[in-house]
């Protein structure tokens, strides 16, 4: 006997085998227990997610010898000539290469027959958006009015190409995109079934690689079998199977990113060199990790098992003002890589200017360039001139620790403060409570509420710790909603508000302005005034 590929080996029988896929289960179930089916059924989405499937196992419940029902048996002949794709009742029409309206007549012409062997004749008309418009309209009145033996599913992965009037005569479902914690679970019963050793890593990325498709995650395992002529599926092997092997040296590549280290950074370059890899597909994934990274340092609780412990690894590492910066400097560079006069040189530029301008809005007036080469774009305004106020953020930063009076103010030891990111943020949206021995109490602002995370809480009190001299315990208590609180922040958003009233003022008092107001009854367009930067 021929060998059966896993895709068809494992294909759904019924529908409690159908994944991923609920909502129109639920719905055909329900339809088919009560023997209220519709007559034409469009099933939609990509590629490999059930289409055909959902349209056997409805042939089958239509035509099972033990009735209409959501539960055939699976056992008779009906049932089993349904499986093996011969079932004579069951019409699966490939609309790619039958689009002329002739077609379509000679269907609807056999449509008129009863049944030869089942209760219903159902046509499946796989990929129909390809059909062509006569085709459709010699459809139209056969979908609405069909033979009360006759059912329709039509099948697509293009539903914006069907015309309204085939939309309006059809139930229509959705099929999503299937999640990859579904297909890594799928996948790994598969090849327990099969008796084939795999490790964690391997169907993780074949899971990743099916791009929420069922169909394409057997056919990669059949290949990866195959791949490793015997042996156990790994996931070094895997990847190079699939060219993704780079994959895992851009969480080294992020990570030379964020301790500024030009040697690892060259290093992993020239090992990405080495495997040849796809570099489009590459920046496509650094640019989603970074994506992913920005999500889990504003939204923690998104976080899931799917997440690579090496992506988790990086969150603090970078601060969101990086993230983002990086992200768009990703697109760019995947963007302009055709231009470029070859792949690889595109994607180490990309690199190179990850690396070369990193953001610092308050670096030391003279402080010398990062270690390994990197060039930082600086800010350089009257506060870069000196000062006591600006000496003591200018001097932390750039890693000398400054140490304040015990009773300097809350505003000028968060500008002192060694920390960054959101730490800093957290800092600077808490209000100053008092101080009892050992022990700091801050209030924070209830709208800030999602800042505040134990590893946060902990870099604060160890950054306060080293400002002032002393172990210090640091308790963060969140603020009365309608209570005033003289936090850093909102100081600050004071200080714009009053800066915006006096421009607004100012511009009011200006007798040219005031002068078209009287004779002409001009207006200033709100939004439109801005105090200029001191």
């Amino acid at each position: 006997m021929s060998y059966l590929a896993l895709a068809r080996k494992y294909r759904p029988r019924r529908f409690a085998d159908v994944m991923g896929q609920d909502h129109v289960v639920k719905a055909l179930s329900h339809s088919l227990s009560a023997d209220r089916l519709h007559p034409a059924i469009l099933l939609t989405g990509t590629r490999g997610v059930g289409k055909t499937t959902l349209a056997r196992i409805v042939a089958k419940c239509l035509n099972c010898e033990t009735g209409v029902s959501a539960e055939p048996c699976g056992k008779c002949a009906a049932c089993n000539e349904v499986d093996q794709g011969r079932f004579v009742d069951l019409l699966e029409i490939d609309a790619a290469s039958n689009t002329g309206v002739d077609d379509v007549r000679q269907l609807i012409d056999n449509a008129q027959y009863a049944p030869a062997r089942g209760r219903y004749k159902v046509y499946l008309i796989d990929e129909v958006h390809m059909l062509s418009k006569n085709a459709f309209n010699a459809l139209l009145k056969t979908l609405e009015e069909p033979p009360p033996h006759v059912k329709f599913i039509l099948a697509t992965t293009d539903p914006q190409k069907l015309l309204v009037t085939v939309l309006s005569r059809c139930l229509q479902f959705n099929l999503k995109r299937l999640p990859v914690a579904v297909i890594r679970d799928q996948l790994a019963k598969v090849l327990d079934a099969e008796c084939v050793g795999y490790d964690a890593g391997a169907i993780a990325e074949i899971a990743r690689a099916a791009d929420g498709s069922m169909r394409d995650g057997l056919s990669l395992v059949d290949q990866a079998i195959a791949f490793a002529g015997g042996d156990a599926l790994r996931r070094d092997a895997v990847a190079e199977m699939l060219g993704t092997s780079g994959r895992q040296l851009l969480f080294e590549l992020l990570g030379a990113l964020a301790t500024r280290s030009g040697d690892v950074l060259l290093s992993c370059l020239q090992r990405l060199e080495a495997q040849a890899p796809d570099y489009a597909a590459l920046l496509n994934d650094l640019a989603a990790y970074l994506q992913r990274l920005a999500v889990l340092q504003i939204l923690p609780s998104a976080s899931t098992e799917d997440d690579d412990p090496a992506l988790l690894a990086l969150r603090e590492r970078f601060t969101p003002e990086d993230v983002q910066l990086h992200y768009q400097i990703a697109v760019q560079g995947r963007r302009d890589l055709p231009w470029a006069p070859d792949p690889r040189l595109g994607f180490e530029m990309t690199l190179l200017r990850m690396f070369a301008f990193v953001p610092d809005p308050d670096p030391a007036p003279d402080a010398p360039p990062a270690s390994g080469g990197g060039a930082r774009r600086t800010n350089a305004g009257p506060a870069a001139a000196g000062g006591p106020a600006v000496a003591a953020p200018a001097a932390s930063r750039s890693g000398a620790t400054t140490h304040l009076p015990s009773d300097a103010p809350w505003m000028q030891r968060v500008e002192a403060l060694r920390v960054e990111g959101f730490t800093r943020q957290l800092a600077r949206h808490c209000a100053w409570i008092d101080r009892d021995g050992a022990t700091l109490r801050l209030s924070l602002d209830p709208k800030a509420r999602h800042l505040l995370l134990e590893e946060r809480r902990a870099a604060l009190e160890e950054a306060l710790s080293e400002q002032l001299g002393e172990a210090v315990r640091l308790r963060i208590e969140l603020a009365d909603d309608a209570a005033p609180l003289d936090s850093p922040a909102q100081l600050a958003q004071q200080r714009e508000a009053e800066r915006q009233r006096a421009a607004e003022e100012a511009i009011l008092a200006d007798p040219v302005v005031r002068a078209f107001r009287e004779q002409f009854g001009a207006q200033l367009r709100t939004g439109s005034i801005h105090p200029l930067d001191s």
